[in-house]
């Protein structure tokens, strides 16, 4: 009704609201252990060389580095809101860098998180059905290994076996960066992220299979062809949703491990060599819109829930 309307608008408000504390406090934090870091980021980039004094200074000036923290962070935040995210001490564009990084790890993350939806949705609701039986304990193991087992180590014997012994996929990414070139990273991360989901999934059903309004549906006569999709797996998926969201917005700010082995030009890879740089425009833009990306992902998920909430129909309406 209108009363419940005007309530989730004022949430939706707060939540909003919610993203000026934390844009401010993540930049200022994130610039100030980026200005803390030990070592000089001009001499930095030039590896081995050493550039001439002259060079250094000019550099230095360029890029504000002799100025104190909160003067070079008053440079950053009024260039962010005229739409400059910076400079790299390279000369390009960080906007520039994001724009060619993002949509790499962008399309990794989605087929990532697919994978480890459809996983945990399929065989959480079978492991549920099936309580107590093989499937069911057999499916408990393996979940229990891919939480154990380091992300590395399957990323690394998935390169061997998948790749190198059988040939199935590529080894490594690097330009050919489409959604075919990134099945296997895909693989790997959703494998490493779909056991969480699977035992949230199992859990929901069987607590939603022992509800009053289930068994009302049953007595009422619906098959369970009809119970388990409409009424049964849709209020069982709130859990995994949520899971699935926070693991999105982790993915979006880089699976820096996976993107290293695999060679993926992503965002993980682009800025672990930014932090090691020291290039603080650089680390701090990619958090920025980290932040901000990761709050509007929130921020949809809340809006899923109300329409898995309203939509989900009762044992009278079927």
């Amino acid at each position: 009704d209108a009363q419940e309307s005007r309530g989730l608008g004022d949430v939706y408000k707060r939540q909003l609201l919610q993203v000026i504390p934390v844009f401010f406090g993540a930049t200022l934090l994130i610039y100030f252990l980026v200005f803390a870091m030990p070592g000089d980021p001009i001499l930095a980039l030039f590896g081995d060389k050493t550039p001439s004094p002259a060079v250094v200074t000019q550099l230095r000036e360029q890029y504000h580095l002799n100025d104190p923290f909160i003067v070079q962070y008053w440079y950053y935040i009024t260039g962010v809101f005229q739409g400059d995210l910076g400079t790299t001490y390279s000369g390009r564009p960080v906007s520039a860098v994001l724009a060619a990084t993002l949509p790499v790890t962008g399309r990794l993350a989605v087929m990532a998180i697919a994978i480890e939806f459809v996983l945990a949705i399929i065989i959480g609701t079978i492991s549920a059905l099936r309580k107590g039986k093989l499937f069911d304990n057999i499916s408990l193991v393996v979940a229990l290994v891919a939480i154990a087992i380091p992300i590395f180590v399957v990323a690394f014997l998935a390169q061997y076996f998948l790749a190198i012994q059988l040939g199935w996929f590529k080894p490594t990414v690097g330009a050919d960066n489409d959604w075919g070139g990134l099945w296997l990273p895909a693989i790997v991360l959703g494998f490493s992220l779909y056991a969480v989901s699977m035992r949230l999934m199992r859990s929901s059903v069987i607590e939603t299979l022992n509800q009053d309004w289930v068994r009302t549906a049953y007595s009422k006569g619906l098959s369970r062809n009809r119970v388990l999709p409409v009424h049964v797996l849709r209020n069982s998926l709130i859990p995994v949703i949520t899971n699935s969201a926070t693991n999105f917005g982790v993915l979006l700010v880089g699976a820096t491990v996976t993107e290293g082995i695999f060679n993926v030009p992503g965002v993980g890879n682009t800025l672990f060599q930014a932090i090691q740089r020291g290039e603080g425009p650089t680390v701090v833009s990619f958090v920025t819109v980290f932040v901000i990306l990761y709050v509007l992902v929130n921020l949809l998920i809340d809006l899923l829930y109300g329409c898995l909430l309203y939509t989900s129909p009762s044992p009278r309406d079927s």
